[in-house]
């Protein structure tokens, strides 16, 4: 296996790694009844605890932007 294979494999296992990551904590959130979403003017809303944080073209980067932001907001 040459070294471009072995990079592309590590990619996509580090891919495959964060979104399971990134649903995994959707699932809770949903279960917990702690997010809510729509679809508003070509946009994905999307809510935590009542609190709007992500507008999103798509509902994948709603929901990645969302997390992003909250898992920031703990680092300040």
């Amino acid at each position: 296996m040459s070294p471009i294979d072995i990079a592309r494999l590590r990619g996509l296992a580090s891919a495959n790694e964060e979104d399971a990551m990134l649903w995994r904590w959707f699932s809770l959130m949903f279960e917990d009844s702690r997010i809510r979403w729509c679809f508003a003017r070509d946009r994905w809303l999307v809510s935590v605890d009542h609190r709007h944080v992500a507008t999103e073209s798509t509902f994948d980067e709603a929901i990645r932007a969302a997390k992003d932001r909250l898992d920031g907001a703990g680092n300040d």
